[in-house]
């Protein structure tokens, strides 16, 4: 929000003290705020205004980083509730973090009274979910005398009301596990928490800006999210840390998690920064400064979508760009929703676009794998997920937000409402920019063109020997498993994004014209064209 206010008032003359919290996260928006109320501190001196104090608040102790930052800001040092912590690590590396995780609760399990309960960090939901059933199919043949277990798992996609339940205490004589991704690291406190058993490895994201390439990698964390992990273990009583890694390995470990302004797509970024009139976007005062050949792939793909041009050898934001900025949203997205009235469907691709901006509003518990499938396939729309997701929305509002027809349908009922309020609040920026409301009245033809002329940067074609292959890069490329389209073979499709796990995936795919993707941007194809042929 305050960058938003930024862009209207980069001198953020509504506010005398600025509080930047969860600061060790560094998350995108974080670190281009860093940069946004230093500028404002530095020009409201030079102004004689009324000086702007920063305060800046971080988790973790290595904090020189915000000091020098800030022009060597004194730093203030709080002592919290902390309780002590012993930390165990591994004789030796061990080549099956799974196994070692899941022999290590056992082994807690039936040594330390079942007041104390345990918390495991892993890297993701399938493997969480994979953990969850052998855990609890191990512990319905413990010895006689050895405490019950209750077994939770706790990622950002499961339903809210799931998500509570670890937050419960266990009943008497029972363990609570809790087998967590990084979402227990510092964003929640768990009470009863005696054992951390800590895995070392993570599952985070990084991103190739020559292909516009997603990577989604299992690696090794860092020092400091090590110890965010161990403090888990100390905010009630003193601890016991498990490190299923050895002590030569926790030190090699990098010190501090790259930064998600150094790993991500810089569209929205520099999208941003243009708009709050940065005069030299590539000298922006960042904390830690992206890649050369990152902020140039943004702002290509900004020329692209038609929201940059440059006028007396300054970039700047055309017309289009200013619109596009009013969004809270990536690029493609808010060039989407301003194309809509062009194709009379503004209401429908409002809805798809706010279906995106929230994790996932359907629920797919592994166990139940065929019972999901029987009941979804009422939703599926042989077009692409787009318009699956769009029609999984209308009956959500016919049965207005029904949480047992949610339960039934496996939709994450909360998430659902969310994507109600986050349409409301595009809507609202639609009528202050005067954009048509229209809806195409059933006709899903247009919804696709509009798609296509937003997303003609991420198409792709199907190949001869029946593999995909991308429009600009020649990417070899897949339709990923949970797509509606995974066992069809369109001729051609516009995709969100690229994710790299084991392959390379197209995620959230729409069936299109090839002829519709050439309409959108002839140029770009024209060169595309050229380059093949060279």
């Amino acid at each position: 929000m305050l960058l938003r206010e930024a862009i209207g008032d980069p001198l953020l003359r509504k506010y005398s003290v600025v509080i930047l919290d969860e600061a060790h996260e560094r998350t995108i928006h974080t670190d281009v705020l860093f940069g946004v109320v230093k500028a404002a501190q530095k020009k409201r001196k030079e102004l004689g205004k009324l000086p702007l104090k920063v305060i800046v608040m971080s988790a973790t102790m290595d904090v020189d980083q915000f000091s020098q930052y800030f022009n060597g800001a004194p730093v203030l040092y709080l002592e919290g509730r902390q309780h002590p912590i012993q930390v165990f690590y591994t004789k030796q590396p061990q080549s099956d973090y799974l196994q070692a995780a899941l022999v290590s609760v056992f082994q807690i399990h039936q040594e330390a009274p079942s007041s104390q309960d345990i918390l495991v960090f892993l890297t993701g939901q399938e493997e969480i979910e994979a953990m969850t059933k052998t855990c609890r199919d191990i512990s319905k043949h413990l010895p006689d005398g050895c405490p019950q277990m209750t077994v939770m798992p706790l990622y950002a996609s499961l339903p809210y009301s799931q998500q509570l339940r670890v937050f419960q205490p266990a009943p008497k004589g029972c363990r609570k596990v809790i087998l967590s991704t990084n979402i227990a690291e510092t964003s929640i406190t768990i009470s009863g928490i005696k054992y951390v058993v800590d895995t070392g490895m993570v599952k985070a994201k990084k991103y190739n800006p020559e292909i516009g390439l997603e990577v989604l990698a299992v690696q090794r964390v860092s020092k400091a999210q090590a110890w965010q992990r161990t403090g888990r273990a100390g905010r009630e009583d003193s601890g016991i840390c498990y490190r299923l890694y050895t002590e030569d390995e926790f030190e090699k470990f990098d010190k501090m998690t790259v930064p998600e302004i150094q790993r991500c797509n810089l569209a929205s970024v520099m999208l941003q920064l243009l708009a709050l009139r940065i005069p030299n976007v590539l000298t922006f005062d960042f904390m830690s400064k992206p890649s050369p050949d990152a902020i140039q792939a943004a702002i290509e793909q900004l020329d692209l979508l038609g929201a940059v041009e440059r006028k007396e050898d300054q970039l700047v934001l055309t017309p289009m760009g200013k619109k596009m900025a009013a969004f809270p949203l990536e690029p493609k997205f808010s060039k989407t929703i301003l194309l809509a009235p062009k194709f009379h469907c503004t209401e429908e691709i409002l809805t798809i676009i706010a279906l995106y901006s929230v994790d996932s509003v359907l629920y797919n518990p592994p166990a139940r794998r065929e019972e999901v499938q029987s009941v979804r396939k009422k939703f599926i729309s042989s077009e692409g997920d787009h318009l699956t997701l769009l029609n999984v929305y209308r009956a959500f509002k016919n049965v207005s937000g029904n949480k047992e027809w949610c339960k039934e349908n496996f939709v994450n009922s909360r998430n659902m409402m969310l994507v109600s309020d986050i349409r409301a609040q595009l809507r609202d920026i639609c009528v202050k920019l005067s954009i048509p409301m229209e809806s195409s009245r059933g006709d899903t033809g247009n919804i696709r063109r509009c798609l296509a002329h937003s997303l003609f940067m991420n198409a792709a074609e199907l190949q001869p020997d029946g593999t995909y292959s991308t429009v600009d890069s020649h990417q070899l490329v897949a339709i990923h498993p949970s797509s509606v389209l995974f066992h069809c073979k369109p001729a051609c499709v516009v995709y969100n994004g690229l994710l790299h796990t084991n392959k390379c995936y197209m995620r959230d795919l729409c069936v299109v014209d090839a002829d519709w993707l050439y309409d959108a941007a002839p140029d770009y194809f024209r060169r595309r064209l050229r380059t093949a042929k060279n």
